[in-house]
């Protein structure tokens, strides 16, 4: 049950039970005034949910948009706060924002070497190089600046590889 309704429920109930104790006009009017307030006040705090979602951009972390597309707007909230992550030193937070980055836009190189490069700050290469290697041979018409920093980085990452 969600809020609205576990308090429209209980509110019932209180009616009730005091209309069939046979409580008198005054507390049934009072008791109808409590639920017009309590039901102001949930609108209230819906309006301030929705006042927060229209100022997430239409992002909401872990949601991203459906597959086969590219929600460019996802990707750029998703990247922007992979970044701040990514800067303050919270890599795992970091990877998530840019998984749903990669996720919103599945050809971005640019999703693709921000998540390798996550990878690998956080030490796990094989998934590192995994990334690098579909941004580096990206079919894009174009060689992206994305493109070129993950070929140089599989050459520092295989270079570092062996013995």
């Amino acid at each position: 049950m969600n809020l609205n309704t576990r308090i429209s429920f209980a509110l019932a109930l209180g009616i009730f039970t005091l209309v069939g104790s046979g409580c008198g006009g005054d507390q049934i009017a009072a008791t109808q005034e409590m639920v017009k307030q309590q039901q102001e006040q949930i609108e209230q705090q819906q309006q301030e949910i929705d006042a927060m979602k229209s100022t997430q951009g239409g992002y909401t972390p872990g949601v991203a948009s459906a597959p086969g597309g590219c929600d460019h707007g996802v990707e750029n909230a998703a990247t922007e706060r992979g970044g701040e992550s990514f800067s303050s030193g919270n890599f795992r937070k970091a990877l998530a924002y840019y998984n749903d980055a990669l996720t919103a836009c599945p050809t971005s190189d640019q999703a693709q070497v921000n998540v390798a490069r996550t990878y690998e700050a956080l030490g796990n290469k094989p998934a590192a190089i995994k990334h690098y290697r579909i941004a580096a041979e990206s079919n894009s018409v174009t060689v992206s600046r994305a493109s070129d920093e993950a070929k140089q980085a599989l050459v520092r990452l295989q270079a570092s590889l062996m013995p």
